[in-house]
Parts: structure tokens; C-alpha cells; sequence
């Protein structure tokens, strides 16, 4: 299934036919490095990354027609919030189908959003986030759902995909830190 062809996932009221990508889009991110480590190391890595570069560094683009600084920590944020409820419905309610979302659609709003604001939120869900993995018992990390675009996944799985998610994203901090001369 996860070779790039369809499946099928009915349900009591309909046939819901997933189109498969690749399990883990970030896996080469994360190779063999624990995952909840790395969520864990994320908040304090881009604070300090997001401030070596300050302010007007934020304000560019890591690469022509890139998202710039500013905007990814919107993304950033945003995703922690739709990370944390797809890791809550596949404890609390495996049968739910994983929602996507568009992340482009959702960045519209982003140029009129507190930067800062969005540092900070992103930083107390993760805290948040983790410290609810953390009642979890060994076993919930096996749980299986059904995600539209990925087909099935489990908690383990969607956490690996955050984890490079976020080394993706400071990989572009690092490179904007570098075109705008802050400190590496």
C-alpha cells in the first residue's frame, strides 16, 4: 500500500478510497534518532534559533519562493495543535478518520499573526503535548488509525512524521540563519 497505489477504508456509512504517499514523508530527517526526543528538543532549539536570527531575519525567506521565518513558525504552531488532536484520536478513537489539512490554505491568515505569540504556543502545546504522551502506556504507541493520505498509521508513526516535520523545519531556520548572517 504505501508503494504510491489506492486503498479502500469503509466505514458503517461509506467507502473512503486513500490515495497512499510514502509512510514517513520526513524519515530521512529523522533516520534513527527517537522521535520523542527530538520533540522534546524542538521547543528550546528554535527559540534560540528564531532569536539568533531576530527579528528582520524572520521577515526573509530561507529560499526564493520559500516561506519565510515569520511564516513557518505560524506553520509550526498551527501543526502542533493539529499533531497533538490526530495523536489524542488515535488513543481516544482509533475508527475516526485522521483529518488533513492544507497547510497553504491555512497560512493565508499567517502575515497578520504575533510571531512571537506563535513561538510561544507552539512551546506550551509541545510541553502540553508531551506531557500527555507521557500517561501513555506502552502499548497506545501501536494503536492503529486510518489517515486519508497516509492509509493506516499508528501512534508511533505519526509521532516519527512530527519529528522530522520539526528537523525539516529547523533545517530551513539554519538555512535562513546562514543567509542572513546570524550565528550557527
Amino acid at each position: 500500500m504505501w508503494g504510491g497505489g489506492a486503498a479502500h477504508f469503509t466505514t458503517p456509512n461509506e467507502t473512503i478510497i486513500i490515495m497512499s504517499k510514502t509512510a514517513n514523508p520526513y524519515a530521512a530527517y529523522l533516520g534513527d534518532r527517537d522521535a520523542l526526543t527530538v520533540l522534546a528538543e524542538t521547543p528550546a532549539r528554535l527559540a534560540e534559533r528564531a532569536h539568533e536570527i531576530g527579528p528582520s531575519g524572520l521577515r526573509q525567506s530561507y529560499a526564493p519562493g520559500k516561506w519565510t521565518g515569520e511564516i513557518l513558525l505560524s506553520h509550526i504552531a498551527d501543526c502542533e495543535i493539529a499533531f497533538g488532536t490526530r495523536w489524542r484520536q488515535v488513543v481516544a478513537d482509533p475508527s475516526i478518520l485522521i483529518q488533513p489539512f492544507d497547510q497553504e490554505l491555512w497560512a493565508k491568515q499567517y502575515a497578520t499573526l504575533d510571531k512571537s505569540a506563535a513561538l510561544d504556543v507552539f512551546t506550551a502545546l509541545r510541553r502540553w503535548n508531551l506531557a500527555w504522551l507521557k500517561t501513555l502506556p506502552p502499548e497506545a504507541f501501536a494503536i492503529e488509525a486510518i489517515h486519508p493520505e497516509r492509509g493506516k498509521v499508528t501512534l508511533q508513526l505519526l509521532l516519527d512524521i512530527a519529528a522530522g516535520h520539526d528537523l525539516n523545519h529547523m533545517e530551513h531556520f539554519n538555512l535562513l540563519a546562514a543567509k542572513t548572517g546570524s550565528r550557527l
